[in-house]
């Protein structure tokens, strides 16, 4: 079987720019979660988030400003870091060597309420032709395509916060069947007054005001979670093949991976989660007892923590394995945040250290090995990332070492 690496990783996040100050951040500790700036969010449920701001002018061609969201802006940015990351120009590979797989929650909410703003207030003629496709789940996939030449495998996945484990493994299957690079992940995010609201409606997002307690899953305390934007873009290739160009370097191997999905509500039927890490270890050759840290789906919301605190339990024993929860200091970034879970747990596995979960002073299950408000100096050779999608998608992916 096809050994399939991660030889570049590109991010964008609400608490690092870039995937040293990224995990830089994340090692010290720092948040990104803050009050809501992009707009006034004295009206709704929910005032914290994580934001990413910059000027895409510095970052970006000006002909794309106008027909891209602040969504696609930063997954154009995360592309840009993973290919150079990796040494590869998809430009001077052969037609169709390279494609793309990305993520996405809802696609350009804050670009489509902006054009509904000018239809409403002015009409028709002041809407954008780019709202045509700016709104668009695949937009980011497009975009990217367009922008480097990467004519081979492209699609778009949604599946919320489980989305980004898909285009992973999508992605590695695509290297599988013979495509040489793959560029996959997610970039996502939706803060603007329309996706506020319809993300405070599903009563799942915290309505504290102080950010070093509106995000604390796991914990007793826990009010919910914090909506985020960013993500990340991962570079996947046959292990010989990036030898052969000369990319020797890679950061770990997609080992194993499953999806599932839980059964409707009231059937009596548990949830799916626990079949997807079984699977997922199955896929990969490995047993419980071969995991050395599990970066958690880790929702905020105390019934939803529970169902993972005791499956976690359940696959592992009561504090088995090392549990940690970066997001912590993002925030869930719908189909962004799995995909920057997989670049920590990467980045863990090549600096021997678990990173930490922030904040969390009273943690409400016994039965987990929480890693706390500092970083675990720790040999890893594997990792297991978990993501649960509004809805009932569970995604599940192992990772090994160099």
């Amino acid at each position: 079987m096809t050994k399939v690496v991660v030889t570049g990783i590109g991010v964008v996040a609400p608490n690092g720019w870039g995937v040293e100050e990224y995990w830089e951040a994340t090692l010290a500790g720092r948040s990104g979660l803050g009050p809501v700036t992009r707009f006034d969010s004295a009206g709704y449920r929910a005032h914290v988030a994580g934001e990413v701001n910059f000027r895409p002018e510095d970052h970006l061609p000006s002909r794309l400003l106008p027909q891209t969201d602040h969504m696609t802006r930063l997954a154009l940015v995360a592309a840009e870091e993973a290919l150079a990351d990796a040494g590869a120009d998809p430009a001077t590979m052969p037609d169709f060597a390279a494609g793309v797989v990305t993520a996405a929650s809802a696609g350009g909410f804050e670009f489509g309420q902006r054009e509904l703003t000018a239809l409403w207030s002015k009409g028709p003629a002041y809407v954008s032709a780019y709202q045509s496709f700016a709104w668009f789940y695949p937009v980011n996939t497009g975009q990217i395509s367009i922008r480097h030449g990467m004519r081979g495998p492209g699609s778009a996945l949604v599946a919320e916060q489980a989305g980004g484990l898909d285009a992973l493994a999508k992605a590695r299957r695509h290297v599988r069947e013979g495509t040489a690079l793959m560029l996959a992940g997610g970039v996502d995010g939706s803060l603007c007054p329309w996706s506020w609201l319809c993300l405070t409606r599903s009563g799942t997002v915290s309505p504290e005001r102080d950010p070093r307690r509106a995000f604390l899953p796991f914990d007793a305390d826990a009010s919910g979670g914090v909506p985020g934007e960013g993500g990340a873009l991962l570079v996947l290739e046959d292990s010989e093949r990036a030898a052969g160009r000369g990319q020797r370097r890679h950061y770990g191997e997609v080992a194993g991976y499953s999806a599932t999905f839980d059964p409707r509500p009231g059937s009596g039927r548990p949830p799916g989660l626990r079949r997807a890490i079984e699977a997922a270890l199955a896929d990969a050759g490995a047993g419980p007892s071969d995991i050395d840290v599990v970066f958690a789906d880790a929702s905020g919301v105390a019934e939803r923590d529970r169902a993972e605190a005791e499956v976690l339990s359940a696959v592992f024993g009561p504090r088995g394995v090392p549990v940690t929860a970066p997001k912590t200091m993002t925030g869930r970034l719908l189909a962004g945040g799995a995909p920057l879970d997989v670049a920590a747990a990467l980045l863990a596995m090549r600096d021997s250290v678990i990173p930490p979960s922030v904040h969390l002073g009273r943690p409400a299950f016994g039965e987990l090995d929480l890693v706390g408000d500092r970083p675990r100096p720790s040999r890893l050779g594997s990792a297991l990332v978990l993501a649960r999608g509004h809805g009932g998608f569970n995604s599940a992916l192992v990772l090994t070492g160099c």
